[in-house]
């Protein structure tokens, strides 16, 4: 059965038109009834079909001739790669889908180097040639310089009509390898993927690599060591459907009646409970990147937000959290992602599923700092950052960026690199006249609003790809937000030094914009290296106590003037400002774009 056997994703640049193609393929094999067909129809959060993009990896299985084609549709973006992975271990081949009215685009080169590492056999593909803006000849001939193939291999299609969808269907069964043979009849198998349901406990996404599962089959997570037995065994078409057993070469899932959140992990194997066979390979541990606060509006709804987050977590493996608590804000949770859209997604799925109204702060990077006395700590708040003269020294992490533009914003282009801290080390021209730029910069200059000014300067016509490189000295210092001479731990931040007066500046001119007066002048300062570099006074409150007086001696106002600077004196003297919590929203969100 294995050789009647195809494993492959679709892996493309973000709107490339690979939720389009994947359309056209359940369509064409007869895998969804034309009346129920609709677009998109493997994203099945409604969060995904607003913003026309894939947020969570989905596999379906499709019958084509004699042929069982298992596809895992897979994300476009650069935040999501930690799915694209995990699905590439789980395949023979991939689709490499390139738009023909764009060229090949930054993700694109990205997740072709990921399906290379991991061994998968390439079929590359030219879409939407029925567009009038199509440049199918020029796209197809760069692909094939890409792969060092023959231009004739680059096969055309359109998600859009159905145009070239046979072929693919033939060239898929033809290029795509069978699944390899496993090394005995004992059943085992390589998680990638499970998902949470309060009834059936944890159900698992399985490429079955050896023998054989069926239902009431004693098994084991390796890494758990937790013994079950398999309530379903199954295969997805796309919903989950039942099936008698799952065999060497199949991809599908096995509900385990496990309700135990830490119980499977990705990259865990699970095989037989008495079984011999070593553990397979996993998965690289994935390692957040941007770290952000999250704190209910209403201290009540923390419990709520405690399970959402462990739900959440269930289908999303790469989401981290910890609980933690904020003198202004309560308890809440300190969030790992992988980058600013995983973090926006995760938030707003939050809101929506869960109907929870949140508190977000400022993202922020982990810093390695070594200190004076030489232990090295891992900061992810930037309260928690040592005092300046506690550090010896202190590391980032840094980026590889692949950018791809028009060659008419290089000059633009290498401003704001250089405005970011980036440093290029390598160019090269396509056919089209557009420009690969290679650069490496700092992540905490990439989450400065790097992209979205390639964005505006470009049009809208520039891409762009990262990868995590190692972590370099960093020339950052602690800035401190201090009011009524009392710092607030919440507006603590870290920055680069040569912007540090720029950052304070803004800082205590946007406070003094948003806090009420007080009953008091009330200082507003930023503090960096030990000393106050920007303040603002924010005027008293003014109240006439003399109103009530007409006519009489001067001396009478004179009195009641006195006694009200002595009171203000002495409330001075141990003054307390709170924060009203709709001006701390306001900072702890405002981006520092």
């Amino acid at each position: 059965m294995e050789t009647r056997i195809r494993n492959f994703s679709i892996i493309a640049h973000i709107d490339h038109g690979k939720s389009t193609l994947a359309d056209r393929l359940l369509e064409k094999t007869g895998t969804i009834p034309e009346r129920l067909m609709r677009d998109q129809y493997l994203d099945k959060m409604d969060l995904e079909r607003e913003r026309g993009i894939t947020i969570k990896m989905q596999p379906v299985r499709m019958q084509y001739k004699e042929y069982i084609l298992n596809l895992i549709d897979t994300p476009g973006h650069i935040d999501f790669s930690y799915e694209v992975s995990r699905a590439l271990r789980a395949v023979e081949g991939v689709l490499l889908l390139v738009d023909s009215t764009q060229g090949i685009q930054a993700q694109t080169l990205t997740t072709l180097a990921a399906a290379q590492a991991a061994g998968c056999t390439i079929v590359p593909l030219v879409s939407k040639i029925d567009s009038p803006a199509a440049r199918t000849e020029e796209v197809r001939a760069e692909l094939a310089q890409l792969l060092t193939v023959d231009p004739s291999t680059v096969l055309g299609v359109s998600g859009k009509t159905g145009e070239g969808v046979d072929e693919l269907l033939e060239e898929i069964v033809k290029r795509i390898p069978a699944p390899l043979h496993g090394a005995g009849t004992e059943a085992r198998g390589l998680i990638f993927d499970f998902s949470y349901s309060p009834h059936r406990g944890i159900v698992v996404y399985l490429r079955v690599t050896d023998g054989v599962f069926k239902k009431g089959q004693r098994l084991r997570f390796r890494a758990a060591h937790q013994e079950f037995s398999a309530l379903e065994v199954g295969i997805f078409v796309p919903e989950e459907t039942p099936a008698e057993e799952l065999a060497a070469g199949e991809i599908g899932y096995i509900v385990t009646g496990v309700k135990e959140a830490g119980a499977a992990r990705v990259g865990d194997t699970i095989g037989a409970a008495k079984g011999t066979l070593p553990a397979l390979e996993g998965y690289e541990r994935v390692r957040p990147v941007v770290w952000a606060s999250i704190y209910p509006e209403n201290q009540d709804d923390l419990p709520l937000l405690r399970q959402s987050l462990m739900r959440l977590q269930l289908s999303d493996s790469s989401l981290s959290f910890e609980e933690e608590s904020s003198g202004v804000l309560g308890r809440g949770f300190r969030c790992g992602f992988l980058g600013l859209l995983h973090l926006e997604i995760i938030t707003e799925r939050l809101r929506r599923e869960f109907s929870l109204k949140l508190v977000v702060t400022i993202p922020t990077i982990s810093y390695g700092v070594t200190l004076t006395n030489g232990t090295r700590e891992t900061i992810y708040t930037p309260a928690k950052f040592p005092e300046h003269g506690d550090i010896l020294k202190v590391e980032e992490p840094w980026v590889r960026l692949i950018i791809i533009s028009p060659a008419r914003v290089m000059s633009a282009l290498v401003q704001i690199l250089y405005d970011h801290e980036g440093a290029t080390s390598g160019t090269e021209t396509y056919a089209d006249g557009r420009v690969e730029v290679i650069a490496e910069m700092p992540l905490r200059e990439l989450m400065r609003g790097f992209f979205d000014q390639l964005k505006s300067i470009s049009a809208g016509y520039a891409s762009l790809s990262y990868e995590f490189l190692d972590e370099r000295p960093a020339d950052v210092v602690r800035l401190d937000i201090l009011v009524a001479e009392e710092p607030v731990p919440a507006f603590a931040r870290v920055v680069a030094r040569r912007r540090m007066q720029e950052e304070a500046e803004k800082m205590v001119e946007r406070l003094h914009a948003l806090l009420p007066k007080q009953l008091f002048v009330t200082k507003i300062q930023a503090r960096a290296q030990g000393r106050i570099i920007a303040s603002r006074s924010l005027s008293a409150m003014r109240k006439d106590v003399t109103g009530y007086l007409y006519g009489g001696d001067v001396t009478r106002k004179m009195k009641l003037l006195e006694k009200q600077k002595k009171g203000k004196k002495k409330l001075l003297a141990r003054a307390k400002v709170d924060i009203p919590e709709a001006v701390f929203m306001k900072m702890v969100q405002e981006s520092d774009r």
